[in-house]
């Protein structure tokens, strides 16, 4: 009898020890995640990676195109003097000189002013009247405006301004009406 009461309490000990390594491995499946579970998150991963690397390709070719396209600036800025003096050369020249010699600079002046254009170069078209606008231009100074409809607009346009590819690179200075 003792015997059978030993092997009845080692049999439950056995279903004991059954049950409770069921359950731990029961919450073992549920501690790790699946495969579907890991294989979502990967893909996830996968989708903003790929969306940040895209978002990053455009943004460096914008930046490419950016500075390719205002790379000659400076140059442009520097040759902006040399057009200004033709432009002074042309008026003194068309004041006294010959008309043989107002033709030749007219031509140097025309084809300088071309290749600029082909660069992107563009002159602002301001004239007396225009309203002052801070964008495109820049008050030397204020006179009393010599009539009533030319208060706070442009009296005198004093130096041209200029855009490179739609970017003001030098404001035209203008004498406003006060």
């Amino acid at each position: 009898m003792e015997n059978q009461d030993i092997n009845e309490e080692s049999i439950n000990n056995q279903e004991e020890n059954k049950v409770q390594n069921s359950t731990t491995s029961e919450d073992n499946v549920t501690d790790t995640p699946s495969a579907e579970d890991l294989l979502a998150e990967e893909k996830d991963r996968y989708i903003r990676l790929y969306a940040e690397f895209e978002n990053y390709k455009k943004r460096t070719a914008k930046e490419k195109m950016e500075f390719f396209q205002y790379a000659n600036q400076d140059m442009m800025v520097s040759m902006l003097g040399v057009l200004d003096d033709f432009e002074r050369a042309l008026k003194e020249i068309a004041k006294n000189g010959n008309p043989a010699d107002l033709q030749g600079v007219e031509l140097i002046y025309q084809k300088f002013k071309n290749k600029l254009g082909e660069k992107g170069l563009k002159t602002m078209e301001v004239k007396a009247g225009d309203n002052f606008n801070v964008d495109f231009h820049e008050a030397i100074t204020q006179i009393p405006a010599p009539s009533e409809d030319l208060k706070g607009k442009i009296v005198d346009v004093i130096e041209t301004g200029y855009t490179l590819n739609d970017k003001v690179i030098r404001f035209a200075k203008v004498v406003t009406g006060n």
